[in-house]
């Protein structure tokens, strides 16, 4: 039975991990890269067959525990290494494990010649090791590990390329922000310890089921763990990281930022899905309105980028904070839905980037690239089907996902106002997406040539022409294509049938699922109507880029994006850093200095008390002979009255 080793699924990327770093020298370029690839694909066909196993048993048992080992058993707290099997981990690893290999084989491409290859690629396996750690782990702990390893191996992999001092600074940054988010995690561990005696999340979900969980606490959880979940993934204030992350090379944006890393922060939030349920009626909105704000902030900003990652990057931010949208509003597999095509879709589109980047000679700026579908067909056509998809054309993946987002804001029964607000912000964040995606597909592959204009700029001798990139880098994006054509069948709303990823999900969802209320005629009007402005959405965006018809709008504010990320070095340089200073000041001398000044006082007392210890027994036999005259003097005054 293959649930029972399902522990192989993270071991085998640990394995390629492990080897690497012993042999990844010798092995060299391909073969460290190749051999990662090949540990990350047999995690994959594990995960498969596991799928299988878990698929041919009945509903109520679809979940099974495999523990290794007792990790932590300690008085009252006893953590297993213990490893979970349910349909939201498997979905999970499915897309981390599947995906991961495109990815691998895309980089063995990507980082041919590097003097680190082999390097890179410990990396890329001890990430997918992490990763699987964190969504395989049956409790807490275990999905801390996951945690604190993605972001470790984030850090190592922004900063890969460390001799640039941009690439240095943006791993830091990745780093120290992820902090807040992980300061939020534990916290929300004590508190579940406190609560309910135990960090398994099946212990937890089943006290807020079972009405043990006092409601305050589960908000306390809750917000803690969206405040864990806003650092990993990217989510206002804690977005900053995100956007320099794309210092790294490309791979590590289609892998960490783009389908598995920033996911975590929502399966995390859909794991505990009860206790959210079981939280003041304010916590699951809270999550919405950032989820919208951070959607709608994020893609005002990717208007005016001219760095091809970089708008993806501000993309990624504003697709997650749909899926957070679908959180807040109870819309669980609708968050999983969005997560799994977004997933497709957008590891697609940083592939393809870095397809261009390639052929372009390391060149990012959007402005000196154009008519590269001619040169670069196969990585034009598949950027084309990743644009269709995010930009929400029906038939492909984004425009199922993202509509059912859509949907469960509009019809949210609890607090229909506060929620079609938040539904009108999605639609029209999701208009913006359409246009700036339009008009990134446009200044890339369409228009006029005008890297001819900056042949010197890339070290060119001669002619300088883009090229298309090898086999290696092209069958990723193929596959990628195809998955974000067809990924929308995997929760089709028009039979009961076709809700396949729904009924998969069910059973760990059906607590904290929210049902909306519309009929089935707002359901078809939302959804063309939204198809409808999309598709007007990108013809603005050709009229005005391609066609040249308008002057494109792009105020600096929103090329910086809103100046937030100056405005948090600036806070963090002044008013931060003096409130840090007179923190430390604080603790030095009045915290440390109230301990210091009991250990002095009771030094000088001592020193003053040593003056009686003389050793002289004279001295002791006339200390002696006073207290015996004081007793005497006291009983003798006492006896005539003096004290009454």
């Amino acid at each position: 039975m293959m649930l029972n080793v399902i522990w192989l699924i993270p071991l085998l990327p640990l394995c390629g991990f492990v080897i690497n770093v012993v042999l990844g020298r010798r092995l060299g370029d391909p073969k460290s890269g190749l051999l990662a690839a090949a540990m990350c694909g047999a995690a994959f066909i594990v995960t498969l067959v596991t799928y299988f196993d878990l698929v041919s048993r009945p509903e109520e048992a679809r979940q099974h525990v495999a523990t290794v080992f007792s990790w932590i058993p300690v008085g009252g707290l006893s953590v297993d290494a213990a490893f979970l099997a349910d349909p939201l981990s498997i979905t999970m690893a499915l897309f981390i494990t599947g995906i991961g290999t495109l990815i691998h084989l895309y980089a063995v491409g990507y980082m041919h010649g590097d003097p680190k290859f082999s390097k890179f690629f410990v990396y890329l396996n001890l990430f997918a090791f992490s990763m699987l750690m964190l969504v395989l782990g049956e409790n807490m702990l275990v999905t801390f590990l996951g945690w604190e390893g993605v972001g470790t191996c984030s850090y190592l992999l922004i900063s890969f390329w460390h001799t640039r001092e941009s690439a240095a600074t943006a791993g830091k940054k990745a780093f120290v922000t992820n902090r807040v988010g992980d300061w939020g995690f534990m916290i929300a561990m004590f508190l579940a310890f406190q609560a309910v005696g135990s960090l398994s999340y099946s212990t937890l979900n089943s006290a807020a089921m079972g009405g043990t969980l006092v409601r305050s606490t589960a908000t306390a959880i809750t917000m803690m763990l969206f405040i864990g979940a806003c650092g990993k993934s990217a989510q206002l204030p804690l977005y900053i990281w995100l956007p320099d992350a794309m210092e790294g090379p490309t791979p590590v944006s289609a892998l960490i930022h783009a389908a598995t890393m920033v996911t975590a922060g929502v399966y995390l939030m859909v794991r505990v899905n009860p206790v959210i349920a079981t939280a003041f009626t304010w916590a699951p909105a809270v999550i919405a309105i950032v989820g919208a704000a951070t959607a709608l902030f994020a893609a005002t900003v990717a208007v005016a980028q001219t760095d091809i990652k970089k708008v993806l990057a501000y993309s990624t931010v504003s697709q997650l904070g749909f899926m957070f949208l679908a959180v807040g509003s109870g819309a669980y597999v609708a968050a999983i839905f969005h997560m799994v095509t977004h997933a497709f879709f957008k590891a697609l589109l940083f592939l393809g980037s870095g397809s261009v980047i390639h052929g372009m000679h390391h060149e990012q700026d959007m402005r000196r690239m154009g008519a590269l579908r001619k040169l670069m067909p196969i990585t034009a056509g598949t950027f084309i089907i990743g644009w269709l998809a995010i930009a929400g054309v029906p038939p492909f993946a984004g425009f199922w996902s993202k509509d059912e987002i859509l949907l469960a804001a509009w019809a949210h029964p609890t607090n229909p106002a506060l929620f079609k607000v938040l539904w009108g912000v999605g639609l029209f964040t999701a208009l913006l997406t359409a246009f700036y995606m339009t008009r990134q597909v446009i200044m890339v592959f369409f228009g006029q040539a005008r890297w001819e204009d900056h042949s010197g700029d890339h070290g060119a001798h001669g002619e300088f022409k883009p090229h298309e990139s090898p086999a290696i880098m092209l069958l990723p994006l193929v596959a990628l294509s195809g998955l974000s054509i067809v990924g929308g069948v995997l929760n089709l709303p028009f039979t009961d049938s076709t809700k396949r990823l729904f009924h998969w999900l069910e059973p760990l969802v059906h607590f904290g699922e929210i049902e909306g209320h519309a009929s089935a005629g707002e359901k078809w009007g939302l959804a063309v109507g939204t198809a409808a402005l999309c598709l007007a959405s990108m013809g603005v965006a050709i009229f005005v880029y391609q066609r040249n018809r308008a002057k494109a709008v792009e105020p600096q504010i929103l090329v910086d994006g809103w100046r937030y990320d100056r405005f948090v070095s600036w806070f963090m340089g002044n008013p931060g850093r003096q409130a840090f200073e007179a923190t430390a000041w604080v603790d030095r001398n009045i915290v440390d200095g109230a301990v210091n000044g009991v250990a002095t006082g009771v030094r000088r007392s001592g020193a003053v008390l040593r003056r009686t210890q003389s050793g002289f027994v004279r001295n002791y036999a006339l200390l002696i002979g006073g207290g015996v005259v004081l007793m005497l003097a006291w009983f003798l005054l006492r006896a005539v009255g003096v004290f009454g």
